[in-house]
């Protein structure tokens, strides 16, 4: 199974957080699966780090890279379409991260795990 985490997952996982659900968790902890971030969570990660919204123990090149490599995980680059699509999007989410979350989930015909119930109103599978 080829999945796209939603940047809050990412760091659920990574800090074993009691927020991830139960299939997120299976889902991740499963060897077999393509769990792909795409590069608008490093982004906005990055971002929150420089906004202080968020703290991590280390740059954000080096933790996000680090713990993709660490968990076997891919990442999902933001390509035109991408971009063209999210611009397109119905404004049920008005946050530009997510937004291109959505795109690339339909463009890529994979699912999200996510536990935003905005991302859900999108023609788009969600496992959560």
């Amino acid at each position: 199974m080829r999945v796209l985490l939603d940047t809050h997952a990412f760091l659920w996982w990574l800090l074993d957080a009691p927020e991830l659900s139960a299939d997120g968790r299976r889902i991740l902890s499963d060897g077999s699966n393509e769990v792909l971030l795409s590069a608008v969570s490093g982004y906005e990660l990055s971002y929150k780090v420089t906004q202080a919204r968020l703290t991590l123990p280390e740059a954000p090149d080096v933790y996000v890279r680090s713990r993709l490599a660490s968990n076997g995980f891919g990442s999902l680059a933001i390509e035109l379409d991408h971009a063209l699509r999210a611009a397109t999007l119905p404004l049920i989410h008005r946050d530009p991260f997510d937004r291109l979350l959505v795109a690339q989930a339909q463009l890529e015909g994979i699912p999200i795990i996510t536990r935003d119930p905005v991302i859900a109103q999108y023609d788009v599978e969600v496992i959560w």
